[in-house]
Formats: C-alpha cells, structure tokens, sequence
C-alpha cells in the first residue's frame, strides 16, 4: 500500500475539529511541506508562495480550542459565566443564545453567583447592560430572564400549568398581530416560573395543540431556545452537538461545543453526548479530543 503524501498526512492532521498534534509535528521538519498544499499555501502572479489567509485563520481557530476549553474549564463558574455573557452581548444578536443559555439552564444560586461576579468584574450589574445594549422584544425577555430567582423545589401546580399553556398557545396563535416574545403573559410564565411547572406547561400544551411549544415556534428562534433550554434542555444539547460536529460547520457552531462540554455536567448532557460518542472521535482531534472526551466521560 502507497504511503499518502506529505500534502495528505498534513490535511489529516488538520481536518475536522481541533489538531492532531502529533501527526502535524511528525511531518514539520520534512523538506518541501508545502508544495501542493495549495489549501494553505498558494503562488501570487509574481510565483510568491503566500499563505492563504482565510485557511491560516481557520488553522489558528483550531490550535485555539484547546487553549480555549482548558480555560473555561479552569475557571471558577461564577467569572467563567460572567464573561461569556459579557462577551455574548458584545457580539450582538446572533450570540444572544448564550445568554438564554446561561439563564435558562444554570440553576438559580449559579445564576445569581454569575450575577455577583459581573458585578466584581465590570462595575456594572449585567441587567444594567442588557436594558442599554439590547434593543427591541429581545430585551424584555433577556432582562428578566437574567434576573430570575426560579422556586427549584418540585411541587407543581397541574390546574395553573393548564391554564398557563393556554396562554402560551394564544399567544403563539396571535403571532400574526403581536410578536410573541412581546406578549407579558409569555414573558411571566417563562422567566418566574420554575422548570417543573414549565415542563408542566410544555407538557399541557400538547393536549390543546398538534405540536410541541417548540415546534410552534421555529419563526421565533431565540424564545424556542428558551423553551429548549427551560423545559428540553437534552433537545437544546442535541442542536449543539449536531451543528457543531457537521463537516461544513461554522466557527460558531464549535464554540457552542467547546463552551458546553466545558460549562454542563447534567446527566442528560452527557446523555446526548454519548449518542455523539462515534462522531466526536470520527471530527475531533488531537489535545482538543483528548479533553472534550475525557470532561464528557467524568
């Protein structure tokens, strides 16, 4: 059998998600690496052999994420929480998902610790900076789920999440002529009440409706989130491990991975994560592999 070709044993090493660090420093002493590796290296009209900038920016995002799930792992939960929000609001609408991540899925003691630790961090509370930063339905709902103190106990009342479902399922049925996450009555029962009683309601609604909460909501993804992470976390973590672990994934989709494996340790995480298990050793590599599979089998 053909040995493959230094071009090839370099694109192995390089594919998928993180590095094959060993494989790569197997091959960076041999002469001529870069002849025909025209993914990363390419000849100007003047025959310059030039980096390719936009592959060189995506190798270097690789080498990252190890730094990166070493260090959010590292962290203490309170500061690591408080600067993904900080940095989520930063970057505007499109990472708006972090924050529903963070609010909706930690539990209500690890919220308020991320809450004291914005503080600390940045001389701000971060519902001051969401209700300054945060324009639109976006921000009534962003604020007072950030702020939320949820009853974690397990009682629930079935006649109210009946009635709470209705409300939901209205709302939802007038989107026509106001945008759900508008509505008072959505953004109450989603930001006070607690998981039990909103799995209750999730759980109501099918009985008056032929679809789930979420799946009347694929128009309005950032509440569908919320619902996600508040009553099917396990659904929220399967989008995540799916986006992210596709071969034509984006770098967002692999940030979600690297900050989730390195932020959840609830059993129906690892739940979704083993049904990932063949995939994640197909995608991921080297260092990067080695920590994502080890937190994940913690």
């Amino acid at each position: 059998m053909a040995h493959p070709s230094e071009p090839e044993v370099l694109d192995q090493a390089l594919s998928g998600i993180g590095v094959d660090e060993k494989l790569l420093v197997s091959i960076l002493r041999k002469s001529h690496m870069r002849k025909g590796c025209s993914k990363f290296f390419c000849e100007d009209e003047r025959q310059f052999e030039r980096w390719n900038h936009t592959a060189i920016k995506s190798l270097k995002a690789e080498f990252k994420r190890f730094k990166d799930v070493v260090v959010l792992s590292l962290m203490h939960p309170w500061e690591r929480d408080a600067r993904l929000l900080k940095k989520a609001l930063k970057k505007g609408p499109m990472q708006y998902n972090v924050i529903v991540e963070i609010a909706c899925i930690r539990s209500s003691d690890e919220l308020l610790g991320a809450r004291k630790a914005y503080h600390s961090l940045f001389d701000r509370s971060i519902e001051e900076d969401l209700a300054s930063h945060i324009q639109g339905s976006e921000r009534k709902l962003l604020v007072a789920l950030v702020s939320a103190y949820r009853y974690e106990g397990p009682k629930v009342k079935e006649d109210t999440a009946r009635l709470e479902a209705k409300a939901v399922l209205n709302a939802i049925k007038n989107n026509d002529k106001r945008n759900a996450m508008e509505d008072d009555e959505v953004v109450r029962i989603l930001t006070t009440r607690s998981k039990p009683h909103l799995k209750e309601v999730y759980e109501q609604y099918k009985k008056f409706s032929d679809k789930t909460i979420t799946e009347d909501l694929e128009v309005e993804l950032l509440l569908k989130e919320t619902v996600e992470c508040l009553c099917t976390p396990q659904t929220y973590f399967t989008r995540v491990f799916d986006a992210a672990l596709r071969d034509d994934a984006d770098e967002d989709a692999k940030k979600a991975l690297t900050r989730l494996v390195a932020t959840q340790e609830s059993e129906e995480m690892k739940g979704v994560a083993t049904k990932f298990e063949g995939k994640i050793k197909e995608r991921v590599k080297g260092a990067y592999k080695d920590v994502l599979v080890g937190m994940l089998e913690k």
